[in-house]
């Protein structure tokens, strides 16, 4: 079935662009271009011979330029503001995304640049959203940026403080807040990321009772369903279950004796296997507990705990963890950024550690800060975040291939980062400053 050779025109505001079916078939099925064409793009015989259409021609001939060659040339005259309305409007968004840069690689990223958020203070984390924005909370607030990084209206949290946030999609995102002493206004909700606006608010129900819960780490599922960590006043501690469409409550994990689900300071999600990794980490708690829950059958599949047992210092200061599905095995990573690895096919539980990340420091001159390493998997690269750096690790043996550092900036360590819609977000933690890090387009020879 091939693709109609028939020439096109457009006039577009008054100015006249002639090219080819070939070259409008680069935009796809469901852009503005694709409804002047049938099934097999040919063009529809009801139309005329010339297309008019009321927007700015300049703009335009960057957009067609960008289908005839898949480069993007932005001239000084044009906004780039302006460019991104337009393209918006013939439905060509993704194509600019993807020409202005290229597929993600954590040891090819540059940065582009660096936003200092409205409040000054320490923020308490950030989170990539699908399509290229972020969003970063602080104290009771969150700030969400477009993929423009342009700054939409905050969320205000009426004064609590801000657990944990998370998007659904790049319209949507949910917030976890502490409740407020005897007020019974904890919890989460459901905020449109453009306008700030509630959608909904997510209960936690016991025997047919409303409960007052503080919730914590959140994490979402392929299946439309949210988790997050949930301690409440009456002894309901654990891991509560939402359907993201309807908003209901539609499954509790409650802890079991020993353990401590309520006070997790990550989930996540792990698709191949249906379960929740759930880490409870120092400093919050001063022995560590990480475990995979299967909701299916209402029970933990493997654990691991540093309580009981004899251990080393390091072992007993984890700060972070993933699971990372295809090599079956958990990262967690400790206060000196040594990277430990646990073997999900043994039920020993045992840690092995490398130091490998220690070869390249950061600055030195970093203040004692009370700021803990992070880990991140994505693409199969491993990141770890120490100081002002973020150390990248590949291959098989996770060697140490890149470090990602802002030299001139003056925004303290790096308190969280987040990596998602090609691009990596470090937060700083001493003046609300964050970083944004992309990865240059190949040349097209």
């Amino acid at each position: 079935m091939g693709i109609q050779k028939d020439r096109v025109r457009f006039n577009v505001g008054g100015r006249i662009f002639e090219t080819s079916s070939t070259t409008l078939a680069n935009a796809g099925r469901n852009s503005f271009f694709g409804a002047i064409f049938d099934e097999n793009w040919t063009l529809q015989s009801d139309h005329s011979d010339e297309y008019f259409i009321d927007r700015n021609p300049d703009c335009f001939a960057v957009i067609l330029d960008l289908l005839r060659t898949g480069e993007l040339y932005i001239p000084a005259n044009i906004p780039e503001k302006l460019l991104y309305r337009e393209a918006l409007f013939y439905g060509l968004l993704d194509h600019v995304r993807s020409a202005k840069w290229g597929q993600f690689d954590g040891n090819r990223l540059q940065l582009s640049e660096s936003i200092t958020g409205q409040a000054p203070g320490d923020g308490t984390a950030i989170r990539a959203g699908p399509d290229g924005g972020c969003c970063v909370a602080h104290g009771s607030m969150v700030h969400v940026y477009d993929w423009m990084l342009e700054e939409h209206a905050p969320i205000t949290l009426d004064y609590q403080r801000v657990n944990d946030v998370g998007w659904i999609d790049s319209e949507n995102i949910v917030i976890s807040v502490c409740e407020r002493l005897g007020r019974g206004d904890g919890g989460m909700g459901l905020f449109s990321s453009s306008t700030g606006e509630l959608r909904d608010k997510f209960q936690v129900s016991h025997e047919n009772q409303v409960k007052s819960f503080t919730a914590g780490a959140l994490s979402f599922s392929s299946d439309y369903k949210i988790f997050s960590s949930c301690k409440g006043r009456s002894n309901e501690y654990g891991i509560g279950v939402w359907d993201q469409v309807t908003g209901k409550q539609i499954d509790f994990f409650y802890e079991p004796p020993g353990w401590s689900l309520g006070d997790a300071d990550k989930l996540q999600w792990l698709h191949g296997s249906n379960c929740l990794l759930v880490a409870t980490l120092f400093p919050r708690k001063d022995n560590c507990y990480i475990s995979l829950l299967d909701f299916r059958d209402k029970k933990m599949v493997w654990s691991w705990s540093d309580s009981g047992a004899p251990i080393t210092v390091d072992e007993k200061r984890v700060r972070d963890a993933i699971a990372m599905e295809e090599n079956s095995s958990i990262c967690v990573v400790n206060e000196f950024e040594d990277l430990g690895f646990m073997d999900l096919r043994s039920t020993a539980g045992s840690i092995r550690w490398s130091s490998r990340s220690r070869l390249m420091k950061g600055n030195n001159n970093m203040p004692d800060e009370p700021c803990y390493p992070k880990v991140a998997l994505h693409e199969g690269q491993l990141f770890s975040s120490m100081n002002d750096c973020i150390s990248v690790f590949c291959g098989p043996e996770w060697v140490l291939t890149s470090r990602l550092r802002h030299r001139r900036s003056s925004g303290g360590s790096i308190c969280d980062f987040s990596i998602g819609g090609d691009r990596l977000f470090a937060l700083h933690s001493e003046e609300n400053v964050f970083d944004i890090w992309e990865t240059r387009p190949p040349p097209i020879i």
